[in-house]
C-alpha cells in the first residue's frame, strides 16, 4: 500500500529532481534513496534481489540509456 507524502524543498532542488528524474519518477527517486536508511540493515540482499528482477533492471537501464543521451544532446 502507498501513502502520500508532503515535503517541502528548496526550489532550486525540484528543478534539479525535475531535469534529471522526471516529473513522473521524482517519488520513485526520493523513495528509492530513503528505503535504505529506514527499513533494515541488509541492503545488500536488497540490492541482490533488485538485481533477479530483470524487468526492474531493463527499466534501470532504459532510463540510464535516455539520461545519457539526454545529457549528450545538451549544449554547454
Amino acid at each position: 500500500m502507498q501513502k502520500k507524502l508532503t515535503i517541502t524543498i528548496d526550489e532550486q532542488v525540484y528543478k534539479g529532481l525535475y531535469q534529471v528524474v522526471g516529473q513522473r519518477h521524482i517519488s520513485q527517486f526520493i523513495e528509492n534513496l530513503v528505503r535504505p536508511h529506514v527499513l533494515g540493515k541488509d541492503i545488500e540482499a536488497a540490492y541482490q534481489a533488485m538485481a533477479q528482477d530483470d524487468t526492474r533492471e531493463a527499466e534501470a537501464l532504459e532510463w540510464a540509456e535516455n539520461l545519457i543521451g539526454e545529457s549528450l544532446d545538451e549544449t554547454r
